[in-house]
């Protein structure tokens, strides 16, 4: 079975950096694309970027582009998100998804939206971002 496994959280002042990590375990397929994500307490999952390994395409959400950066390791199985110029609006628990569906994707908007159905989330990592 298909596992994603999140880490790199922590405890971050405000203007700082954190690289989380998504790590995939299970999956066979030829095409995929990972999501992440991130919600805060009281307020609902908010989209934060995606990627898919089919056209290397990638997409951010407005709150966070020119600060993030999503990348891929294929050899590692892993998909990563480097986090700069952090503010505490950014904090909360970050979550990565899979689609797993095999097909070629380039992302987009569609995919940070909450319709989007992905088919397997990882257990998430805590990020605080405090002074």
């Amino acid at each position: 079975q298909v596992q994603l496994v999140e880490s790199g959280g922590g405890l971050v002042q405000p203007g700082g950096s954190l690289r989380l990590s998504c790590a995939a375990s299970g999956f066979t397929g030829d095409y995929y694309a990972i999501g992440w994500f991130r919600q805060a307490p009281g307020k609902e999952r908010e989209g934060v970027s995606s990627i898919s390994s089919s056209d290397d395409s990638t997409y951010y959400a407005d709150a966070v582009k020119d600060r993030f950066a999503i990348s891929r390791d294929n050899a590692k199985n892993t998909v990563y998100l480097q986090m700069n110029s952090l503010k505490p609006e950014d904090a909360g628990v970050y979550y990565c998804a899979a689609d797993l569906s095999n097909r070629p994707i380039r992302v987009g908007a569609l995919s940070l939206s909450i319709r989007y159905q992905y088919d397997v989330w990882g257990q998430g990592t805590q990020v605080t971002v405090s002074s």
